[in-house]
């Protein structure tokens, strides 16, 4: 899937795993209750920040790494119906590495 959005300086484009509801009994929690982070792959990555020095520090990211976000703290956005986060690299809590690639 092509990523609509081209993020500047140390932004990230992320694109959330849709998890549905959960359940507990009989109760439906929505997902404005769950207070966990976001799980989602990573779209599109900006340059990098600029120190004041003016050296451009590459971001460490990467496209197609699933990483982990925190619910708040990054811009939710929509473009052409694709619900997207936009987070800095520094808000990303950390990358999910498969088992077999260790």
């Amino acid at each position: 899937m092509k990523c609509l959005i081209e993020p500047l300086s140390d932004k990230v484009v992320i694109l959330p795993y849709d998890e549905g509801e959960q359940k507990y009994g009989n109760i439906v929690v929505p997902d404005s209750g769950q207070d966990k982070a976001e799980v989602g792959t990573v779209m599109a990555v900006g340059e990098g920040r600029v120190t004041s020095e003016g050296t451009l520090i590459k971001n460490k990211l990467k496209v197609g790494q699933k990483i982990i976000v925190p619910k708040f703290g990054a811009q939710v956005v929509v473009v052409e119906n694709e619900t997207y986060i936009i987070a800095s690299e520094n808000d990303i809590l950390g990358i999910i590495k498969n088992k077999e690639n260790e």
